[in-house]
């Protein structure tokens, strides 16, 4: 109740802030522009058309008469009409165009506005404000979502995706986005977030999550990934730093906009099939015809040559054959191949064939009966993705608003896999007086969050539907859903159907994120603004599974309710000097001052065996049985402060210095370590500008840029990870002696020791970059080299046995990340019915760990002798010194023992089929002769095979126009250098008796005698004693094309009689294909498993 009281609050403070907002702007407005239709009503008016460089007229363009007040826009036609004298001057303007200044020299003018292409892109947001492109002096990146528009990005993610140094993951799932990184992985410390970017939501830190924000309200991204840009956060831009700005209105009569997208989600790709009915019979045999493999009286190596302990054949010749094959292949008459098994009278051969390859009671008769269903299909389907957004957005001289509200709801491609989200926007800025600006921006979301989908685990005690017998039943003889599909006494099966009947779930999050700011102008170029961003979050999770279904222990069932609570508040006080001195001589110090706190609450129900009845679903928890249930409660509390500066230089816009220092603190480190300092300098030399350069012809852009900075790392998954706990220790109990009575009491215990010396993560960053364009810019980009060094890295030590901890969360180790970025925007071809741009980006990142725990050990020669010192490695987690944090160390796999070595085979305990595992004589055990003794697999028999992160990414974007109201948009990215192990070429697949139990499994190669490979090792293989699983290396490696985007914009003069300014309709597919490696074939090369591909239609109107 409590929610809904607070979600209906929210709603109605939300409206009346809008109608106060639209009332306030309409009147605004009104003073400030006189419409277009109450001037050509005046007499002595001055009459004109307002049109672009394509003669297309310009809806709600500016009009102006230079030093007067009031003034105009143009209708729909591009036409405005005003009372002005002869030889008076216009100013016109427009969003994206060049202001223009124009003589009235008659009474009916024809103005052309042309693009300006860099009046917005000429911006960049770097932190508590903005700045000119030219004059950047550290490595920032920016992206235009409207150039995007077209593909219909529904995560912030798809908007980031392909960004130099910038690494977005790819989620398949219905929600979409994925993980982000920034020029690598900082610290081998994952937990909290820890490697993520700083986000920055409109100048705030922004502590949600990136789908509250909708892409259809982003004006720009701008990323900082050097130290000197990032080093105004301070504490938490080690990772990098994005900087999402939300649109505003813009200038002219109010704008509605609204977009509709209709998409059909399929899956693209997945782990692997399974069989079908014919394949999985075949797969049966071949499963127990390995089993016969063996060495014959002729020496060759096959099947049915097997032989046991008295010399005996294990089987027959044709065993495991139909009948028929067992004639054409080895000659073996019907009556004898029956007769190889005990038979119940009149059994058919088609029984008896199944029988041996283990198919029993229903499933058995499933098979007789030719009764099948195709759990695959049931498992995927096509989904329907819906995006429904509007949004009213103006401005005049003192106002400026931006309302939004957005719909969007997701099926993936999986079975009950599905994502809703409401968000709506609300974006206010006015001007008081002259010297003061107050504004607001509210953005609340309503999401949902986690589902019951099919599961598509592989572990065998995963409810994995198509693993299901394709030989089952989904619904019983009188078509209720079946239980059990397969065996109900051996191995029963899952079908999501039935047991989605007795489960229920209800959890989301319902958001609102503030900013409140004002901004003082002073003078002498100063300015003051206060910024204030309080959050709200309410997490809840209500998921019922019922005692009711059949064969169920109520102990297992019932009802998990939980809530959560945040409330999180962050403040900033800037003050800003802006001075140019003798118009060479540019100067911007900033002063800031932040402080923050972050407050969470939360409460956890489960409740077991609910009596009488559980029939009241998830709203009953009382009648739950006491010691059958478990209760919940956390809640943390943490605060942050912190002072900047930072100053601006520029001569003469060719030489640009920034630096700047900032003190933070923060309450998770430990008492004697919670501040820490963080400086920063940049220097830019625009040389393009000097007066003895004479090539502006060919190089018309030119800046070197070189910087230095520290940053700090404050994400951490508990703020009490510095100090020690109290907690309710196993939730057991212990006897306590009260008088003559034994009273059995829980007990608290401390299970975490204090470290009050833990202090900040710092990384220390240089970089490099040279800013270029040529032939007048038509060719642009940027080439950085970045050396960073993150130090006294948030780690877990591992503690001695009698300090009575595991483990001291400490500061140890050193990690570098080297790299290369490039950029290149090029206008290929500009024709007047023809235009083509290409966006191209590469990344090389080398990662390296220099240090862990600084514990070192003896480095020996052959004999033993003691020749140096070295730091040593940590084995348990896989990290060296030396290596990248996800370096690959384990047995290499070298090929398939094949037929002819089957005695080789047979020294390392193995067969034919079986997987050749390198061997490091010097690690065997030999006899006094010098014969192996005895072939020994440890550590010392492991090589580096490479990494799982990519050294090289790419990307590269195509836009064309055509016939000017044509658009096709064409990008791809790959991923170079990715590679990962493997153990499914093993088919082991066993686990759990799943084949013994009549399961499917996936289609994938395997060796027989009768189809040899190297590829592929046979059924059920394994590797030598002490490397029975190693696993293979495989190059994952791929390029994948991401997006195809094709859009019709109506021309303006079809729509002028409509009310309509702007109509488009396009259409996209995301995730066309790709090209990948070779011996990678599980799944999708990226996901390692599911992938999915959308086609969206789309429509987008603007009034």
């Amino acid at each position: 109740m409590n929610q809904t009281i607070l979600f209906t609050a929210s709603r109605k403070a939300l409206l009346m802030m809008v109608l106060a907002s639209v009332t306030a702007i309409n009147a605004a407005a009104a003073s400030e522009v006189t419409p277009s239709a109450t001037i050509q009503q005046q007499v002595g008016k001055l009459q004109g058309t307002v049109v672009d460089a394509s003669g297309e007229p310009i809806i709600g363009a500016t009009v102006k008469i230079k030093g007067a007040k009031g003034g105009t826009v143009t209708d729909l036609d591009g036409h405005f009409s005003l009372d002005a004298a002869k030889g008076a001057t216009l100013d016109v303007s427009y969003i994206g165009y060049k202001t223009v200044s124009v003589k009235a020299t008659s009474s009916n003018l024809t103005i052309t506005l042309q693009e300006d292409a860099q009046q917005i892109s000429d911006v960049v947001v770097v932190g508590y404000g903005t700045m000119r492109k030219k004059d950047l002096t550290g490595s920032v990146v920016q992206i235009r979502p409207d150039k995007l528009a077209n593909e219909n990005p529904s995560t912030v993610q798809d908007l980031l995706r392909g960004t130099p140094g910038l690494n977005v993951g790819y989620n398949a799932d219905a929600k979409g986005g994925g993980s982000m990184q920034i020029r690598g992985q900082r610290s081998v410390y994952t937990d909290g977030g820890h490697n993520d970017p700083l986000i920055i939501l409109d100048g705030m830190a922004f502590y949600g999550e990136l789908s509250e924000i909708n892409p259809d309200d982003i004006g720009q991204i701008d990323v900082l990934k050097d130290a000197s840009a990032a080093a105004v956060y301070g504490a938490k831009a080690a990772n990098g730093v994005i900087i999402v700005t939300t649109k505003k209105g813009k200038l002219g009569k109010p704008t509605v906009n609204f977009s509709a997208n209709i998409g059909i989600n399929t899956k693209s790709d997945y782990l692997m099939d399974v069989y079908d009915t014919n394949g999985y019979m075949k797969y049966r045999e071949d499963w127990y015809k390995k089993d016969t493999y063996g060495v014959g009286d002729d020496g060759v190596y096959g099947v049915y040559r097997a032989k046991d302990g008295k010399g005996n054949l294990v089987r027959q010749p044709g065993y495991f054959d139909t009948a028929e094959n067992a004639q054409r292949l080895y000659g073996v008459d019907n009556a004898t191949w029956a007769a190889y098994s005990t038979n119940v009278a009149d059994e058919s051969y088609a029984s008896m064939y199944a029988k041996r390859l283990g198919l029993k009671d229903e499933v058995l008769g499933y098979y007789l009966n030719n009764q099948t269903y195709d759990w695959w299909d049931d498992t995927f389907r096509t989904g329907i993705n819906q995006d429904y957004n509007a949004s009213v957005s103006g401005a005049s001289e003192t106002m400026n608003y931006y309302l939004s509200a957005g719909f969007l709801h997701n099926e993936g491609a999986v079975k009950g896999n599905e994502y809703r989200s409401v968000r709506a926007n609300m974006k206010v800025s006015g001007k008081v007086t002259k010297w003061l600006e107050i504004g607001a921006n509210v953005n609340f979301q309503d999401r949902s969050d986690g589902d019951i989908q099919v599961g598509l685990g592989t572990n065998y005690w995963d409810n994995n539907q198509v693993r299901n017998s394709p030989f089952s039943i989904h619904n019983n003889a009188d078509g209720t859903l079946a239980q059990y599909p397969m065996n109900e006494k051996d191995f029963g099966g899952y079908n999501y159907d039935f047991e989605r009947q007795y489960m229920d779930l209800e959890k989301g999050y319902q958001v609102l994120n503030t900013i409140v700011n004002a901004k003082v102008t002073l003078p002498f170029g100063i300015t003051y603004s206060f910024n204030a961003a309080p959050r709200y979050q309410y997490y809840y999770n209500r998921y019922f599974t019922s005692a009711s279904r059949p064969n169920t222990n109520a102990d297992t069932r019932g009802v998990d309710r939980g809530w959560g609570k945040n409330f999180d508040w962050s403040l900033n006080n800037t003050i800003t000097w802006d001075y140019t001195l003798a118009k060479k001589h540019h100067f911007v110090l900033t002063l800031v001052q932040e402080a923050e706190e972050r407050r969470y609450w939360s409460d956890k129900i489960e409740a077991r065996e609910i009596l009488p009845s559980d029939a009241l679903g998830f709203h009953n928890t009382q009648n739950a049985t006491l010691s059958k249930s478990n209760f919940n409660t956390n809640d943390t509390h943490q605060t942050a402060d912190a002072l900047m500066a930072r100053l601006f230089y520029s001569y003469d816009d060719r030489y640009m210095v920034t630096a700047s220092v900032r003190r933070d603190g923060y309450s998770a480190f430990g008492a004697n370590n919670p501040y820490a300092t963080f400086p920063s300098i940049a220097l830019a030399w625009n040389f393009v500008n000097e007066k003895f350069w004479k090539w502006g012809n060919i190089m018309s852009t030119g800046k070197l840029r070189a910087s230095w900075g520290k940053n700090g790392n404050r994400s951490l998954s508990d703020p009490y990870v510095s100090l020690a706990n109290l907690g309710s220790g196993t939730g057991k109990t212990m006897n306590y002696i009260q008088g003559s009575t034994i009273v059995d009491m829980k007990y608290l215990s401390v299970s975490r020791m204090a470290n009050p010396n833990l202090e900040w993560e710092k990384t220390e960053a240089l970089n490099f970059g040279l800013d270029f364009g040529f032939l007048n810019d038509r060719i642009t980009g940027s080439i950085d080299y970045y050396h960073m060094m993150t130090k006294d890295m948030i780690m877990n030590q591992r503690l001695p046995g009698f300090t009575g901890f595991g483990s001291i969360t400490t500061n140890l180790g050193q990690v570098n990340n080297d790299g290369i970025e490039l950029t290149i925007n090029s206008l290929n071809m500009k024709r007047q019915n023809f235009e083509w741009r290409t966006t191209f980006g590469l990344s090389w990142n080398k990662n390296t760990i220099k240090h862990l725990y600084y514990d070192y050990e003896d480095v020996k020669d052959a004999q033993g002798n003691v020749v140096g010192r070295k730091e040593a490695d940590d084995l348990t987690n896989g990290w060296f010194i030396g290596k990248s944090i996800g370096t690959i160390w384990d047995y290499k796999v070298t090929g398939i023992w094949q037929a002819n070595e089957y005695e080789e085979a047979a020294k390392y305990g193995q067969r034919p089929g079986d997987p050749k595992v390198w061997n490091n004589p010097d690690n065997d055990e030999y006899n006094a002769d010098g014969t192996v003794k005895k072939i020994v697999y440890n550590n010392d028999d492991k090589v580096f095979q490479g990494q799982t992160t990519p050294k090289v990414r790419w990307s590269m974007r195509n836009d064309f126009t055509i016939f000017k109201n044509w658009t096709v948009g064409f990008s791809m990215y790959s991923m170079l250098g990715h590679k990962s192990l493997s153990s499914w070429y093993l088919n082991q697949d066993n686990s759990g008796s799943l084949i013994t139990k009549g399961c499917n499994t996936w289609v994938k190669g395997y060796w027989t005698p009768e189809n040899p490979t190297n590829k592929y090792a046979r059924l059920d293989a394994k590797g030598p004693v002490g490397a029975e699983g190693a696993q293979k290396l495989y190059n994952r490696s791929f390029v994948r094309f991401d997006n195809l985007s094709v859009a019709y914009t109506f021309p303006k003069t079809w729509l002028s009689s409509t009310g309509i300014s702007n109509l488009k309709l396009f259409f996209n597919v995301k995730n066309l294909g790709y090209i990948k490696s070779s011996d990678w074939e599980y799944g999708d090369p990226e996901t390692g498993g599911l992938a999915t591909r959308t086609y969206t239609f789309g429509l987008n109107v603007t009034l």
